[in-house]
């Protein structure tokens, strides 16, 4: 039984349904959904025109809606024209399914009053601020959307009738208790078994194959014995972190001489200021302060900024890049110096220069360690890309190995072992080289080593220049690498037949009554375990597909457990379980959404069975 329309759109075609209302779509920004047609019409519905707008409008629409939730991965799919098209038909059988609703809510004369629709608008959370209705919102976002409020509140409105419809037809389903009661008892109902197991491995040691078999099995099996492609690679690594030298004195007096600004606190200014609305007032304070008057006392009084007049005017200490156009254009230069009238874009103000810092430089001393990383890390990036250009031209001029290139740089050539795409070596796993060594493009013809790579740059402080060795192509393994493995696959294959031969054969005589079967076959049945219907256990699964034991004798079966051994189940007893509360009420109200679920679909079809639908040249366009 579904309580409300949220908890009836939880489910797919309810979903479908809500989203061909026209609010879900005016949410999207598709204003034009009441626009009309012409006779370029994409199909008749009982005579009701869907225009050509209408369904370029929806299409756009789901277009749109896909674009947002796929990201990169619609580009894909947009290029695939059947997808498109798909899409296309998908978003006009939409609008035919809503048009089929809209006639069948008139025919049943369901209707929504004007207070219905007013008191939706209030409750939607979009128009509201601070949990309440703000009709300056409401009106600012239907409008940006095109729409009128009229033509919003139709919209509405016949959104409201299909949702009084979905309720209607959600809320006639329901289950009776004793339906409830029998469908807890078949939920929670717990089974007791034993088990005999017959173990396969040990069948399997006893067995037997012969090298026809073998070959017989790799023959048509050759698909799971391929050996990937692989690779061996040689390189030479540059890494800057490994150039760094000692600094110099003279090199780290030369640098901070250069940089002697990233050391420096330049000039500040402290200035106090007195803001008013209009220049007389400006004015008459100037008189104020030049016959005397206390700064602080009259910012206190007067000034309109009320950050600076709690302070009695005082804006702090400005460094240049944050002191106002106003008061450097004031010419300040002299401590408790005043400025004349001064006009600015919040009124008018009067400053005054309180106090003057001198730029400040730390001397050498107090920085040297940094200075000497800089000169270190510089030295060592330009060192860096001076070999990489050299190893670039080594590793041109000789283009079949890499020993023009290691003697130009000093490094040694790396040789890996073989290696696939899944365990590439950890000094080369990086994208970059990672492309350069599959992307075909070192390789020679014929599996022969080809060219040197260009310089390939990692992180910004690591480059690598590599070949490719040595390469093997996917192939099949030879038989005698796989042999062994397929002799074991055989015999367990034939161990597990044996398995169940011997089982069933257990299981025929035991519901023929001999109760010494299992042990004639050396088996003996575990103690009586208890399991429910939520068991992992595939021998516990395979019990509740056995019919309910009779007559005081256990119900056979028989299945395989996780080790892949053959499992003979004898099913003693079953008994009810119990539910929470919370969970028979969730898995109730499961069945009958599912329930309104089918008559919604129900519903549909025999709507479309009934309505005469004519397609136009529109849906055709595709």
């Amino acid at each position: 039984m579904m309580d409300n329309l949220r908890a009836a759109s939880n489910h797919v075609v309810l979903k479908i349904i809500l989203g061909l209302i026209i609010l879900s779509f005016v949410l999207t920004g598709v204003g034009n959904y009441l626009i009309g047609g012409n006779s370029d019409y994409a199909a008749k519905v009982n005579g009701h025109e869907i225009s050509r707008g209408e369904l370029e409008q929806a299409f756009n629409n789901e277009r749109n809606r896909q674009q947002q939730m796929l990201g990169d991965q619609f580009s894909q799919l947009a290029g695939n024209d059947g997808y498109m098209q798909q899409m296309r038909q998908q978003a006009l059988s939409q609008l035919i399914d809503q048009t089929l609703l809209d006639q069948y809510i008139k025919d049943l004369h369901m209707g929504i009053s004007d207070d219905q629709v007013k008191q939706a608008i209030f409750n939607q959370r979009a128009f509201q601020t601070n949990g309440k209705f703000d009709n300056a919102k409401y009106n600012g976002l239907i409008s940006s959307m095109g729409f009128s409020a009229d033509q919003y509140a139709e919209a509405l409105r016949k959104q409201l009738s299909t949702q009084q419809l979905i309720n209607a037809i959600a809320n006639t389903d329901f289950m009776l208790k004793n339906e409830t009661s029998k469908l807890v008892d078949l939920v929670s109902q717990q089974r007791e078994i034993r088990q005999a197991v017959i173990d396969v491995n040990a069948l399997a040691a006893k067995q037997s194959v012969s090298d026809d078999e073998i070959s017989q099995y790799y023959q048509q099996h050759q698909s799971s014995f391929m050996a990937p492609e692989q690779f061996r690679v040689s390189y030479i690594k540059m890494d800057a972190a490994g150039l760094q030298e000692t600094a110099s004195e003279a090199d780290i007096q030369a640098w901070y001489d250069q940089h002697k600004a990233d050391y420096s606190q330049p000039q500040r200014n402290r200035y106090s200021v007195i803001q008013t609305k209009t220049e007389a007032d400006a004015t008459a304070v100037l008189d104020a302060l030049k016959k005397g008057a206390d700064f602080a006392t009259l910012a206190k009084s007067t000034s309109r900024d009320p950050i600076t007049a709690r302070k009695g005017g005082d804006m702090g200490w400005l460094e240049p890049d944050t002191t106002p156009d106003e008061l450097k254009s004031a010419n300040l230069t002299q401590k408790g110096q005043l400025s004349g009238v001064i006009k600015s874009s919040v009124g008018f103000l009067v400053a005054r220069l309180d106090d003057i810092q001198p730029e400040q430089v730390k001397p050498l001393a107090e920085v040297r360690d940094a200075v000497a990383d800089k000169v270190k890390q510089e030295k060592a990036v330009d060192a860096f890309y001076k070999m990489q250009q050299k190893v670039s031209e080594a590793a041109s001029n000789d283009n079949e190995s890499l020993a023009g290139a290691a003697q130009a740089s000093g490094l040694k050539v790396n040789e890996t072992s073989w290696f696939t795409r899944d365990d590439v070596p950890a000094d080369l796993n990086f994208d970059a080289v990672k492309q350069a060594i599959f992307n075909g493009g070192l390789m020679g013809q014929n599996g022969a080593p080809g060219n040197n790579s260009d310089i390939i740059s990692v992180e910004g402080d690591r480059a690598f220049v590599l070949r490719i060795s040595e390469h093997k192509p996917e192939a099949v393994k030879p038989l005698d690498q796989v042999k062994a493995q397929i002799a074991d696959t055989l015999k367990h294959d034939k161990a597990t037949q044996q398995a169940k031969a011997q089982a069933d054969k257990i299981l025929a005589d035991l519901k023929a009554g001999k109760a010494d079967a299992l042990q004639a076959a050396g088996l003996t049945l575990s103690a009586s375990k208890s399991f429910d219907r939520n068991a992992q256990d595939p021998v516990a699964q395979s019990a509740f597909n056995l019919p309910q034991p009779a007559d005081n004798k256990p119900s056979w079966g028989v299945s395989e457990d996780m080790q892949g051994n053959v499992v003979l189940i004898a099913l003693d007893k079953v008994s009810a379980g119990t539910l929470p509360q919370a969970q028979t009420d969730e898995m109730v109200k499961g069945v009958t959404q599912n329930n309104a679920q089918i008559a919604f679909e129900a519903l549909l079809e025999n709507l479309r069975k009934q309505a005469k639908i004519k397609y136009g040249a529109a849906a055709q366009n595709q």
